[in-house]
């Protein structure tokens, strides 16, 4: 048995509410919740003017193991994401090999069972190569199906672009999350061959978004959200970019109700169209960072339910892949470490309160997921946690980036706020700048769909 931990007087932010309270942790657990005696054999922390947060739940990165580890691997991009107040995530099938069999699941999850310092789940991937077996398939036994960067291996692999996959798809997997990477690639291509001509391979990172552009978005969604009604079936849009396609989406029924649902990215909050000159293919990512009206519409959206959470598409390359002309530079960029702050920067600019940020980083990914006892600060639930400081001034260089490429489009970004401890399945990995390599995250458990607490009774 570990040593109990008792965090004092720290204000915890939960379920709508701010305030101040003890927190009992024991066996990996909430124990308790309230005004708590310190008693021998304690391991007391102070939380006297700091901020005690859910572990915040990331359901979309690339964490690039196996395969592409020369980037980042489970091991290096988890201890960045938990030194940003991250303690589950979901990673996507893009590695190598393609994770689209059972199998190479399997071996995923074993890799992360000797290496991920957080909580870890994958998706199954699919795509035109394998999508009849995944039709035949009992997917609920995974926490999502999805296309995601499987496009990268070969032209359509994109399900938003084939009607056809998508009918076969809904009507054979419907229980199950399906997530989609929502862009239609005829649209792109043209507009890739119109910017070829007038600038040959060199064309400015200013024009990502006009190629991979807000038409070519919003009638991939459309389309893949009328198929999906069509079948009843679960639909999840991946990295929401524009504005237009935040009026697809409902705000009238809770979460748990929703069979449509889509996230938004933090660096679709966080950068627009004017940082292309600034930062060039840095801020390469697909889908693209569009305008600044889009950028505050995607705000809007979250603010008023029609995105549900927030993730960050964390995708690590070496500064050689990035810096590259436009049809040669990779797309993607590392975001885990520092998505916590960027939200909180928010806060402090009066943007979104602290109560929306944990419904939307941590309540609502484990509620979408199905995750057991996990996103809230509950007695009996997994004692993933955060300890945030907001009152701690740093700025992101490289001596403080965590990502195993080294590099962020966040360096020289003064944040506001500090994440000074963090919790996993009740022990303590992160603590101000020390983290404890001996305990390993747990696979996510998943299933019975969580009540919200709005609903909860």
């Amino acid at each position: 048995m570990t040593q109990p931990i008792l965090i004092k007087n720290s204000t915890l932010v939960n379920e709508g509410k701010s305030f101040v309270a003890d927190v009992l942790i024991s066996n990996g657990l909430i124990q308790k919740i309230g005004e708590i005696a310190t008693e021998p054999g304690y391991n007391v922390i102070d939380g006297t003017g700091k901020h005690l947060f859910p572990g915040v739940i990331d359901g979309q990165v690339h964490f690039r193991d196996p395969g592409l580890t020369h980037k980042g691997d489970l091991n290096t991009e988890t201890k960045a994401a938990i030194a940003g107040g991250v303690t589950s995530f979901i990673d996507m099938p893009n590695t190598v090999p393609n994770i689209l069999t059972v199998e190479r699941l399997r071996e995923k999850y074993e890799i992360a069972s000797q290496k991920s310092l957080a909580n870890y789940s994958f998706f199954l991937g699919v795509n035109g190569d394998n999508i009849d077996e995944v039709s035949k398939m009992d997917t609920s036994q995974f926490i999502g199906v999805s296309d995601d960067g499987l496009y990268f291996t070969k032209k359509g692999n994109l399900l938003a672009d084939s009607p056809e996959k998508l009918e076969k798809l809904f009507a054979n997997c419907g229980d199950s999350i399906i997530a989609i990477h929502s862009e239609k690639e005829v649209i792109i291509e043209a507009n890739e061959e119109a910017y070829k001509e007038k600038y040959g391979e060199d064309i400015p990172a200013k024009f990502h978004p006009l190629i991979r552009s807000s038409e070519g978005c919003y009638e991939a969604t459309k389309r893949a959200i009328s198929i999906a009604e069509k079948h009843n079936a679960r639909l999840h849009i991946l990295h929401l970019t524009t504005a237009a396609e935040t009026e697809l989406f409902r705000n009238d029924i809770p979460l748990e109700e929703k069979n449509i649902t889509t996230e938004v990215c933090v660096h679709h909050l966080w950068f627009s169209d004017k940082d292309y000159d600034r930062l060039g293919m840095l801020i390469k990512w697909n889908p693209a960072i569009k305008t600044e009206e889009d950028k505050k519409g995607l705000l809007k959206a979250l603010l008023d339910d029609r995105i549900d959470f927030i993730t960050t598409d964390h995708a690590p390359h070496t500064l050689e892949e990035k810096q590259q002309t436009y049809f040669k530079a990779m797309s993607g960029a590392p975001m885990v470490q520092h998505t916590l702050n960027c939200m909180l920067e928010f806060y402090k600019d009066g943007l979104i309160s602290l109560e929306k940020i944990v419904e939307k980083m941590c309540h609502n990914p484990a509620i979408m997921y199905s995750m057991t006892k996990r996103g809230f600060i509950r007695e009996g639930y997994y004692a993933d946690l955060t300890l945030v400081d907001l009152d701690s001034t740093w700025t992101v260089n490289k001596d403080n980036i965590l990502y195993k490429c080294g590099w962020s489009p966040l360096e020289g970004t003064t944040f506001h706020a500090d994440i000074k401890q963090t919790f996993v399945n009740g022990n303590l990995v992160y603590d101000n700048g020390t983290f404890n390599d001996e305990v390993k995250g747990k696979e996510i458990e998943f299933g019975q769909r969580v009540k919200s607490p709005s609903t909860a009774s």
